[in-house]
């Protein structure tokens, strides 16, 4: 039987890896407090999840209440509104995620072409600040703008003869006022990814398709959105674990019960029955159904991105 010896470039290898170690225990000391807040703030709270298969009483506590499995979630399909309240919820995120990365990219493109940098960084400015505003402050912006009665946007239409509209108040045009306003709040800082991607395209290939003729939509077209399609997968994978949100900031500020119908999504769903209605085990079987959704959503796009775009995270 012959004796393995290991090489002397893997013991040094070896080595050098211990003594990095030793020397970055400083690093590690500096990341310990962001893993004690991870720990604390959202490991430790997980242990609730086990109120999604009891039936809990507060003044029981977790280890009095009753368990009853899977009734919970068995309830979560039979309850009349909660179909709908999910079916809101993949509407509007979707809406929201194809009308936002339409806009995110188009104004990437458009940036892209101006050449004065003064005109670029003014504009740039201007839309980015909506992003670092509250949706509280925005929600009473837009439910005065948008009063029916008032309001300085159906005070433009009369000027054109048209009748004032309940954007806030009808179903249709609640969900149309939703996915609007926040692709204008959110663009313009969205459109950071696709401007560094941009910058990163080799100035070769614009100057090679010039000699060949090509104007800048040929350019755009051939070059520019090719380039961009890794970034656009790799955008999109990151999204879709964020489908079932839909944004609870911005439904909660403006909606009221007369949009339930197409505005009701499933966070407010389970502020209102889990909080409000003291139904905890119900609602935390509702948010475990939506993390578990996420968590398949992102796995699937993390494998979709690896075979269309060759993204991987290691």
């Amino acid at each position: 039987m012959e004796t393995v010896i290991p090489n002397q470039a893997s013991i040094g290898k070896k080595k050098d890896k211990i003594v990095r170690r030793k020397d970055s225990w400083q690093l590690y000391l500096m990341l310990l407090p962001a893993v004690l807040l991870t720990l604390i703030f959202i490991y430790v709270p997980m242990g609730g999840i086990v109120m999604a298969f009891q039936d809990y009483k507060p003044y029981q506590g977790i280890t009095g209440s009753r368990w009853v499995g899977l009734d919970q979630f068995k309830f979560l399909f039979e309850y009349p509104d909660s179909v709908q309240v999910i079916w809101n919820t993949l509407r509007i995120a979707v809406l929201k995620l194809f009308f936002g990365t339409i806009a995110t990219l188009s104004f990437a493109l458009l940036m892209n072409e101006v050449r004065k940098k003064w005109i670029r960084n003014s504009v740039q400015t201007f839309v980015f600040l909506p992003h670092f505003l509250s949706w509280v402050v925005l929600g009473g912006i837009f439910i005065e703008l948008l009063n029916p009665q008032s309001g300085l946007v159906n005070r433009f239409l009369g000027v054109f003869g048209i009748d004032p509209i309940f954007f806030l108040g009808d179903n249709n045009w609640f969900l149309v006022t939703v996915v609007g306003t926040e692709v204008w709040k959110e663009f313009g800082y969205g459109s950071i990814i696709f401007l560094a991607a941009l910058a990163g395209i080799n100035p070769a290939l614009y100057e090679a398709a010039q000699l060949d003729g090509a104007g800048r939509w040929k350019q755009t077209w051939h070059i520019t959105l090719p380039s961009l399609v890794p970034t656009i997968v790799v955008c999109l994978t990151l999204s879709l674990s964020q489908v079932l949100n839909a944004g609870f900031d911005q439904i909660f500020n403006l909606y009221n019960p007369l949009v339930y119908e197409k505005g009701d999504i499933i966070d407010t769903f389970v502020y209102r029955i889990g909080l409000i209605g003291g139904n905890f085990s119900f609602g935390t079987a509702i948010g475990l159904f939506k993390s578990v959704v996420g968590l398949i959503l992102i796995v699937g796009g993390y494998r979709l991105a690896y075979k269309v775009a060759g993204y991987k995270i290691f």
